[in-house]
């Protein structure tokens, strides 16, 4: 029976393991991840598990019982360390071996780490694992000072339950804004104003120098006193294993609309992968989400027992912070104007990003209707009255309906 290795045991490669025996695989199924835990969510890792509102159980995909009455064999705590493709075997580094018929690479991605003085300190923070939100959550309370670098999504959230645990915050951003990267500047001005009366400090266009005993050093030489420094400026796919193994990389492991990789018998999915986003056109991104990492967990599974294709899905993503949620459908790559929706300073829009009379993308905050109505229009291509989009009298199931 053909045997089933999966290396990396987080969201992605959890729900690979699980989707396999759900979808009527029979042969072994080893599930190997470096972290002592099983698969868990990381999500609430940067909100309700540093705000003490979740405990372990409540952060796991399954009762590691699930594992044993599925027959799947949960290896944690191994680094695999080289894989031989022409022998189909997995080498970790414990010195032991795993064969395999199909690989399944979840190997996720990596914090992005600055070339600066100091930024080896071992008392620096970052936030990707169970065992790095420990270690924040410790360093925060009342009295205490968080600084963030790198104002993304997770820095934000790191910030907000910063101030719900009593703690003071600064977010330090290279950029002349917050979320420049990965959202539109009316989001950007608008998770800085709130932020800003939440009592977090941002300060933006700010290049981080160094890092010290006292804080961290910036290009114009003031120091930020910070009694906790959080680094959050990206993240890298964990692609050397499959780079080391000859498999075609590039930032993240190429992979086609099955999730396999330039090796028919190696499959990759989740944050490590560059993969083909078929409602943009078929180009090619590497995106992380815990959406993403579902999809192609269903692209692999389905290719590796025969069944048919899963439907391409629209990209989402979404973060919590305060009392927001924010909801994000597609990509705005494409786009060439905006329209705004509903009332930003009540806390309660979306931003549209239209390429042509098509939505591309939408930003939703507090706005469940717009999203949901947004990802099926990017999904299905729907045209779009900008007009009638706009107004908040019409529904948007009237705007759907065109």
């Amino acid at each position: 029976m053909t045997k089933v290795l999966i290396i990396g045991a987080g969201h992605a490669g959890g729900t690979a393991a699980a989707l396999l025996r759900q979808y009527g695989h029979e042969g072994p199924v080893v599930l190997a991840g470096e972290e002592a835990a099983p698969p868990y969510q990381r999500p609430p890792l940067s909100k309700a598990w540093l705000k003490g509102e979740a405990d372990l159980e409540a952060l796991l995909l399954r009762p590691e019982s699930f594992y044993v009455e599925q027959g799947i064999e949960l290896r944690t705590g191994v680094t695999a360390t080289a894989i031989d493709r022409a022998a189909k075997v997995v080498t970790f580094a414990d010195g032991t071996t795993e064969t395999y018929d199909v690989l399944i690479l979840a190997t996720g991605s990596t914090a992005r780490r600055l070339a600066i003085p100091g930024a080896d300190r071992p008392d620096l923070l970052e936030l990707r694992t169970l065992a790095d939100a420990e270690r924040l959550k410790a360093a925060l309370g009342p009295g205490r000072r968080l600084a963030v670098v790198g104002g993304g999504y997770v820095g934000l959230e790191a910030a907000a339950s910063a101030r719900a645990l009593g703690a003071e915050a600064i977010v330090i951003e290279r950029m002349d804004r917050v979320l420049a990267r990965v959202a539109s500047e009316t989001l950007s001005v608008f998770f800085t104003d709130y932020h800003r009366k939440h009592g977090v400090e941002i300060l933006t266009s700010a290049e981080v120098t160094g890092f010290e005993d006292a804080g961290v050093r910036l290009a114009d030489g003031q120091l930020i006193p910070a009694d906790a420094v959080l680094v959050g400026v990206g993240a890298l796919a964990c692609e050397g294993l499959a780079c080391a193994a000859g498999l075609e990389c590039l930032n993240g492991v190429v992979v086609d609309m099955e999730a396999r990789t330039s090796d028919p018998s190696i499959f990759a999915i989740g944050d490590v992968t560059h993969r083909p986003v078929p409602v943009h056109g078929g180009a090619m991104h590497r995106l992380e989400s815990v959406p993403n990492a579902l999809e192609q967990a269903k692209q692999a599974a389905s290719a590796i027992v025969g069944r048919a294709a899963p439907a391409a899905e629209v990209p989402w993503f979404w973060s919590d912070q305060y009392d927001l949620k924010l909801q994000i459908a597609g990509l705005p790559g494409e786009a060439d104007r905006q329209v705004v929706r509903g009332d930003v300073a009540g806390g309660a829009f979306a931003v549209f990003h239209l390429a042509g009379d098509r939505i591309v993308c939408v930003e939703a905050v507090n706005a469940p209707a717009e999203f949901m109505a947004g990802r099926m229009m990017i999904g299905k291509q729907t045209p779009v009255d900008a007009g009638r989009l706009a107004d908040v009298s019409v529904t948007m199931k009237a705007v759907a309906a065109g």
